[in-house]
């Protein structure tokens, strides 16, 4: 049986490497992508690398609009 925080860390991963693929596919820096999705650096260094374990509907909106895909496809 998977328990709730295996279920939260496998997620959290999916959203990480998600966000990384799109972003380098489309060929932008953290940097760029933060200022185009306007949220804060540390939080797209810290989304990819697994260490935000919370992030914020906002976040995931504007991620998605800039890496032009929708929430769902950052969560799976």
């Amino acid at each position: 049986m998977t328990s709730k925080s295996s279920k939260k860390k496998y997620a959290l991963s999916k959203i990480a490497k998600n966000v990384q693929t799109r972003r380098e596919d489309m060929e932008l820096t953290r940097d760029q992508l933060s200022r185009k999705a306007k949220v804060n650096y540390n939080t797209i260094v810290k989304l990819e690398s697994g260490a935000n374990k919370n992030p914020t509907a906002k976040t995931l909106i504007g991620l998605s609009h800039v890496l032009n895909c929708s929430v769902e496809d950052l969560l799976t």
